[in-house]
C-alpha cells in the first residue's frame, strides 16, 4: 500500500478543492490551480481534509497513488503559501534585469539573452555591489517554477573549475582541481 498515497491532505483556511470527474481544482488566496486525474481514483473532501482512495491494486493504480496524492498536495501549498526560488549568477560581468516579464541576462555571451517568463511566474533581479546577481522567481505553480528554473539554468550551465555560470542559491558545487605545474 502506498504509504504517500493514504496520507490525508489537511486543507489551510481559505483554500477549498473541487473534485470533478476527472479533475480536481484548488482555489485559494494565490490563485486557481487544476490537474487532470485518472477517472478511476476516488477524490474526497470531508471537515477540511483530502483523501484519495485507488480503485484497486494493480501496478499502474499503485504507482499513480501517490503521484495524484503529491500532486493535490502541491496545488494546496502553492495556493496558499506559493513557491520561490533563488537563482545566483556566478561570473565577472554577469548581469540580469526584469522588464515587464522579459528576463534580460548578460552571460559573458556576444549577446544578451532575453527570456519571456510566463505569466503565472513573478521574476525579480537583485544586483547588490560586491555580489553575484540574483534572479527570484515566484509561483504558485511548482512545476513551472521548477520548469522556468531549469530552463534559465541551462543557459549557462555551472562549470566545476572556477564554479562559474548560474546555481541555486546555497546549492553546493562539486569543484575539480585543476592542473599543476610541471616541474
Amino acid at each position: 500500500m502506498s504509504r504517500i498515497g493514504k496520507k490525508p491532505i489537511n486543507l489551510p483556511s481559505g483554500v477549498s478543492v473541487d473534485v470533478a470527474a476527472s479533475a480536481v481544482t484548488v482555489k485559494g488566496p494565490k490563485g486557481e490551480l487544476t490537474q487532470a486525474i485518472d477517472p478511476d481514483f476516488k477524490v474526497s473532501v470531508e471537515e477540511g481534509v483530502v483523501s484519495i482512495e485507488r480503485p484497486t491494486d494493480q501496478k499502474r493504480h499503485k504507482s499513480l497513488h501517490g503521484l495524484y496524492r503529491a500532486l493535490i498536495n502541491n496545488m494546496v501549498v502553492g495556493v496558499h503559501t506559493g513557491y520561490i526560488k533563488e537563482l545566483e549568477l556566478v561570473g565577472v560581468g554577469y548581469k540580469a534585469a526584469v522588464a515587464n516579464n522579459v528576463l534580460e541576462l548578460n552571460l559573458g555571451y556576444s549577446h544578451n539573452i532575453y527570456l519571456q517568463v510566463p505569466q503565472e511566474v513573478s521574476a525579480d533581479a537583485k544586483m547588490e555591489k560586491g555580489k553575484n546577481p540574483i534572479v527570484t522567481l515566484s509561483s504558485s505553480d511548482k512545476e513551472l517554477i521548477g520548469q522556468v528554473a531549469a530552463q534559465i539554468r541551462s543557459l549557462r550551465k555551472i562549470e566545476p573549475y572556477k564554479g562559474k555560470g548560474i546555481k541555486f542559491v546555497g546549492e553546493k558545487i562539486r569543484r575539480k582541481a585543476g592542473k599543476t605545474a610541471a616541474k
